[in-house]
């Protein structure tokens, strides 16, 4: 009985087991097994907001936790007020929302808690479930093996590709892209020697996170999505920036004139040469994968498999891959989606409509197009949602947190005496601050049950016990339901 409550009782083994369930929810075959296994997860997680309170009092030692507080009491006014038949999808919403803050960037909250070892372990997992993953969806890509199974539109598997872009061994080429990206972040997190050293792991073999970097790349310009792209070169330049600041002198206004413009030419080159780099490696790899998969046709097969491959999804008229959108439309249906945001963000604009009643508002008061289905359930834009779902207060609120985070999470990295090079830290933040730019093309923020979302709460919740560690408790405290409200709330 001990053990059972042991177990339950474990904030951080449940955050390794969630964000490894979220993870095989994206990977085709084994993500039936993975919903069926969050709605008891999910559960275990609101106990664990509720028994952490009593434990931490996690709410009073949460940093910045006022704005948390006022964000989450502004999210539910208009539950009450908008109580509509998706009511039970907007109070999923709401309870999920707890877990973000509570369980995962509250984990600074959490007494004795070393983040570290839970970070090894993860980026561990990342690093080697990515690797394997992609050596059998690059495998199938080179030997022409294809399957494709569909329910209504429900469910479906188009392995290794979809609509003409590499999906591997994952439901979307899209979710292939973050999880390549998270990949490549991992292995550069992992080849940090102060994170090993600190925690007393032994070091992951260098060739190993070369190999799985060099495959994450590969899948990351295969997948063509352009938000992991952009998701990955913000990351990049972000730790560029940070690079070129972190040395610990003063420079006279002439040299820090030079560095700046310095730093401006090598961000634009990177950019250039990334894009340029991304449209060639397509090329490339496209005429490569026809001539192997024309070598396997003339040793293995037969003439009528070969017909029956070339009509499938995924193909140009030549019968070869491009590794192309299909869709020309560079916003993939975005903007229809943002222009409709508009007219459900004027139904309520002060306290909003409630996250479960976007598509239900649309088919009622608009024109309809947003849909319960994959590509149309959700605006594809993180802060739209949440503004369309709390209106402008719980926006403002959700935007204040933000900021504050981000603010301080900055002051510490570039103004401190010390040196983060071989730490995770800028790691962090540059990921953290990427996200933020991803998250204006994906539904990809707070709104929403997936690894793509929880894995960002969990580096915020990394980047928190940095801020904790750096930051003494400051003494000012305020009267507050005759509890004492420490400075650090705010």
């Amino acid at each position: 009985m001990n053990r059972v409550k042991s177990f339950l009782n474990d904030t951080s083994l449940f955050r390794i087991i969630y964000i490894i369930d979220l993870f095989l929810c994206m990977v085709s075959y084994v993500q039936l097994l993975g919903y069926v296994m969050l709605p008891f997860l999910f559960i275990w997680g609101l106990r664990l907001v509720y028994f952490n309170q009593h434990r931490y009092n996690t709410f009073f030692k949460m940093r910045f936790g006022i704005w948390v507080g006022a964000f989450i009491a502004a999210s539910l006014l208009p539950i009450f007020f908008n109580i509509t038949l998706s009511a039970i999808i907007s109070a999923i919403m709401f309870f999920h929302t707890f877990i973000c803050f509570f369980v995962f960037y509250g984990m600074h909250t959490e007494a004795d808690f070393n983040f570290k070892n839970e970070l090894y372990f993860l980026a561990y997992f990342m690093v080697v479930a990515t690797t394997i993953l992609n050596a059998i969806g690059f495998f199938c890509l080179m030997f022409g093996i294809h399957f494709e199974w569909s329910y209504e539109d429900l469910y479906w598997i188009r392995f290794p590709l979809y609509e003409n872009r590499f999906t591997g061994a994952f439901y979307n080429p899209n979710l292939l892209g973050f999880v390549s990206s998270v990949g490549i972040v991992c292995c550069h997190i992992l080849h940090k020697d102060g994170l090993v050293d600190e925690i007393e792991k032994p070091k992951f073999n260098r060739v190993l996170i070369a190999a799985s970097g060099t495959a994450n790349v590969f899948s990351l310009i295969l997948c063509d999505s352009n938000a992991a792209f952009v998701l990955m070169l913000g990351y990049v330049l972000i730790y560029v920036v940070y690079m070129f600041f972190d040395v610990k002198r003063k420079f006279s206004p002439g040299k820090m004139f030079i560095r700046i413009i310095t730093m401006i030419l090598l961000v634009a080159v990177i950019s250039g040469a990334s894009m340029a780099f991304r449209t060639v490696f397509k090329a490339g790899f496209a005429v490569v994968n026809a001539k192997t998969n024309a070598l396997v046709d003339v040793l293995f097969r037969d003439e009528e498999i070969i017909k029956e491959i070339e009509q499938e999804e995924g193909a140009d008229e030549n019968g070869e891959a491009s590794f192309d959108h299909e869709n020309t439309n560079i916003d993939s249906g975005r903007l229809r989606m943002w222009k409709e945001s508009v007219g459900l963000f004027k139904i309520s604009p002060i306290i909003g409509i409630s996250n479960g009643n976007i598509v239900f508002y649309s088919g009622k008061y608009l024109t309809g197009e947003l849909e319960y289905n994959y590509n149309h359930n959700d605006l594809h834009n993180g802060f739209l949602t949440i503004l369309v779902s709390t209106g402008v207060i719980g926006a403002l609120l959700f935007g204040i947190f933000g900021f504050r985070v981000g603010k301080h999470a900055f002051q510490h990295l570039f103004w401190q005496e010390k040196s983060w090079r071989f730490d995770v830290y800028p790691c962090l933040f540059a990921f953290c601050g990427a996200y933020a730019v991803y998250a204006l093309f994906e539904k990809a923020l707070l709104y929403d049950i997936s690894f793509m979302v929880m894995w960002f709460w969990l580096f915020m919740g990394y980047l928190s016990c940095y801020i904790v560690k750096l930051e003494p408790d400051l003494q000012t405290q305020f009267l507050f339901n005759k509890k004492r409200l420490t400075r650090t709330m705010l």
